[in-house]
This record gives structure tokens, sequence and C-alpha cells, in this order.
């Protein structure tokens, strides 16, 4: 993620592969928020097969989560991917 100083000169806060990281984790960390509401849903409904689909897929995304985290932990220490 590039800014312009003003000055014909770009400044780097974070590299765009960070950054890439940084909104994939945010995006799954929402997905992981939804389904609880997608899950209450299904639960009022008595749909057995879709809360139990919806946890799959929040669980799937929680370990997404887990392995996106260590990654960006292993860069920002190491200062590359």
């Amino acid at each position: 993620m590039t800014t312009n100083t003003g000055n014909g000169q770009s400044q780097t806060a974070i590299s765009d592969l960070e950054y890439d990281f940084v909104t994939v984790l945010h995006n799954k960390a929402e997905a992981v928020k939804a389904y609880d509401t997608y899950i209450k849903d299904a639960e009022q409904v008595g749909s057995q097969p879709c809360v139990e689909l919806f946890q799959k897929l929040r669980q799937s995304d929680i370990e997404h989560v887990q392995e996106i985290r260590q990654h960006l932990q292993q860069v920002l220490q190491h200062g590359k991917m």
C-alpha cells in the first residue's frame, strides 16, 4: 500500500502483500462473526443440516484465520514472506 507524498515520490506504509494478508485476515474474521448469526437463523427454523454446514464453514474460517495470523507474524518478525 503506497501513498503519494506530494513531491512525486511515494511512501510505503506496508507492502502490498502485507496489506493483502491483513485484508484477508479482516474478511475471514468478519465471516466468522457472521456465521454466528447464520447458525442462529438455521437453529430458529429447525434446520440441523444448515446448522451443521454453517458450523463446519465457521470452523474452516477459524483455522484459516489462525494460519494467516501465524504467517503474518512470521512476516512481520522476519521482514519477508
